[in-house]
């Protein structure tokens, strides 16, 4: 009779177990235990007030969830200490009289055939009594989505009388979600950077009276696409100033005067500019602006460029003209071209001296 070796036995019974939890059962398409993981959080929308409902997004999550569960909690008024709402198990919920001067937030239980995963808001504003402002309309944002553009957010309209309404902006994913307050963004414009690339922005509405403050979040905007490696917008033909970025710059390709040359019986001059980027493109809405040096012969303007790319900028004589009684030749004239809102040494920006000819007695 031949003895059985148990030990060996029980490694390779063990063994066998890790190859099944590894490959897990055929034909089911993923390792075990893969349930969903949350990838952004949910974000309430909706106002907080006595009355009001709210509304929660699901998030983002991993691994193809099924279905969602919700559950909505009471909490501080700084978001904490939380405690479950027994009823608010779906996505959306109307705040009641007990939740006034306490925040909410909810959260999202994800579910697949491998599993559940869970995630949690960011609180809600604090919640107000229904004397507090209550918004009629809600607030909106309005402009083109595109780095270097500038959006404007409309408070919307309130009853109750708000003594104050405050704006603030917040940047979100893409789906309008894991929203975060841009810091110092906090007026009724908001020029996007890069770092709104790739996202949606939405803009927090607060209005005040003596009752108490009510917050209202907008919907997002579309989602703001990530500018080129260029800098460069696509396409052909015309470019708008505010659809360029940087490493792309502009460029001033030709300059003209009238009356040419310039003499001593000139009152006025006419300098005509031509503003080009991304080889030769002829950009819209550049601002350029002309200086004569030295300073104090003519007039100094700033004007935008037309849809040709060009400009005139007109300049009444000043008194320091002309710089040299005789031997005056040239008339030196610094010219800048910069998109509006950009630092004027920055961006896009650039600058070229020119010279036109003047003929004295």
């Amino acid at each position: 009779m031949k003895r059985l070796n148990i030990p060996g036995a029980i490694v390779i019974a063990l063994g066998a177990l890790l190859v099944g939890a590894v490959f897990g059962q055929p034909g089911n398409g993923r390792a075990a235990g893969s349930g969903p993981v949350g990838t952004a959080a949910p974000t309430i929308s909706g106002t907080a007030q006595d009355g009001q409902q709210l509304s929660t997004t699901n998030g983002t999550w991993n691994n193809s969830p099924t279905s969602y569960a919700y559950a909505w909690s009471l909490c501080d008024a700084s978001g904490g200490s939380c405690a479950p709402i027994a009823t608010a198990t779906t996505a959306t919920y109307t705040a009641v009289t007990a939740d006034v001067g306490h925040t909410l937030r909810v959260t999202v239980t994800a579910k697949n055939t491998d599993g559940s995963g869970t995630a949690t808001s960011a609180a809600s504003a604090v919640a107000s009594d229904k004397t507090a402002p209550t918004p009629t309309t809600a607030p909106s944002i309005s402009g083109t989505p595109a780095v270097g553009s500038t959006l404007t957010a409309s408070p919307g309209t309130w009853s109750g009388n708000p003594t104050s309404v405050a704006i603030a902006w917040l940047r979100c994913n893409a789906n309008g979600d894991d929203c975060a307050t841009i810091s110092g963004a906090t007026a009724s414009t908001h020029v996007l950077t890069p770092s709104d690339a790739g996202g949606t922005l939405r803009v927090s509405v607060t209005a005040t009276n003596a009752k108490g403050s009510t917050t209202f979040v907008s919907k997002q905007t579309a989602a703001i696409p990530v500018a080129s490696a260029t800098g460069c917008p696509a396409g052909t033909g015309t470019i708008q100033a505010k659809d360029l970025a940087p490493p792309a710059r502009l460029m001033i390709d030709k300059a003209s005067i009238t009356p040419s040359p310039v003499t001593l019986g000139t009152n006025r001059i006419e300098i005509h500019v031509r503003v080009t980027a991304c080889n030769g493109r002829p950009v819209a809405g550049a601002l350029v602006f002309a200086a004569v040096i030295p300073y104090d012969q003519f007039g100094v303007t700033e004007t935008f460029t037309a849809g040709d790319g060009t400009v005139t900028l007109r300049e009444p004589r000043l008194k320091g003209f002309p710089a040299r009684a005789h031997g005056q030749h040239l008339l030196a004239v610094l010219l800048r071209a910069r998109k509006k809102d950009d630092p004027i040494l920055g961006g896009v920006s650039t600058r070229r001296t020119v010279a036109f000819q003047v003929r004295l007695p």
